[in-house]
């Protein structure tokens, strides 16, 4: 799996498409194989990434982690 920081944006979650998550204890299923995560505190959909960090200023450096089975 792999976790990407986008500079001045959302944690992005590689997945394969189809995946099942609980959230909240509801479960969901990607729909795409990605999963944009806010960390900018500002989503109106939290946890998920809306865009809002390229309003609101939200500045943070790119990163990447890579996590094998």
């Amino acid at each position: 799996m792999k976790l990407r920081f986008r500079e001045d944006g959302p944690i992005v979650i590689d997945l394969p498409e189809g995946t099942r998550f609980a959230l909240d204890s509801e479960e969901h299923v990607l729909e795409r194989p990605k999963l944009a995560l806010c960390r900018c505190g500002g989503s109106q959909n939290k946890p998920f990434c809306d865009g809002t960090h390229k309003r609101n200023g939200f500045r943070a450096p790119a990163g990447l982690l890579e996590v094998e089975d």
